[in-house]
């Protein structure tokens, strides 16, 4: 059994997480808020060393960058939000957030649209029967299921089997993303299990 009291630490919160198996209770609950509490505390940290010292305050004080004061107003009026009397403030810095994100629009089209329907579009055939039907099956599912979307013409023969198959495909794909996130899940309880039986308790190597 180990002597270091950080994996001690670790081992009796890991078993208060794991308490919530029998149901809620006040250990779980208090693993929660240690929980909350040090990962709010680490953002903090990471906010002021990563964006608020090097951008904001060093270039402000230090280089004289007097343009920042105005960013720094508008976040600071943000901070009105907790107060019931004058929370109307910060309605004003959150309009020019939310229009302000008009302008990353293109680039997320560009990055999430555009480019992946130059990849379908581009897609190489190869010479090798692999690589003909990896590229067979990206333009076979990709225009199946824009026709399951297509909702202009009724769903009928032809289209309505090729908009059967765009279902088919598309619930497997959301199968696939579901099996990863439980197979992620599953790895993070493997881990906690191991650091249980082989750093606290050393039953196993």
């Amino acid at each position: 059994m180990s002597t270091n009291p950080w994996i001690w630490i670790g081992a009796i919160l890991t078993l208060l997480v794991f308490s919530y198996l029998w149901k809620e209770n006040p250990f779980y609950r208090l693993a929660e808020h240690v929980f909350v509490g040090i990962s709010v505390g680490y953002l903090v940290c990471i906010t002021w060393f990563n964006v608020l010292k090097p951008k904001l305050f060093n270039p402000l004080i230090i280089d004289h960058e007097y343009i920042l004061i105005i960013p720094f107003i508008i976040s600071i009026l943000m901070l009105f939000r907790f107060s019931s009397k004058h929370g109307w403030i910060s309605f004003w810095p959150l309009a020019f957030l939310i229009g302000f994100s008009g302008y990353a629009i293109p680039a997320s089209i560009d990055a999430n649209m555009l480019k992946q329907i130059q990849a379908t579009v581009n897609v190489s055939f190869g010479n090798d029967f692999m690589s003909i039907l990896n590229a067979t099956i990206i333009l076979v599912g990709t225009l199946s299921c824009l026709i399951y979307f297509y909702f202009s013409i009724p769903h009928q023969g032809v289209i309505g089997r090729v908009a059967k198959l765009g279902s088919m495909l598309l619930m497997i794909s959301f199968g696939a993303s579901f099996g990863f996130t439980v197979m992620a899940r599953i790895s993070l309880l493997i881990g906690r299990i191991l650091f249980l039986l082989r750093d606290w308790l050393g039953v196993v190597h």
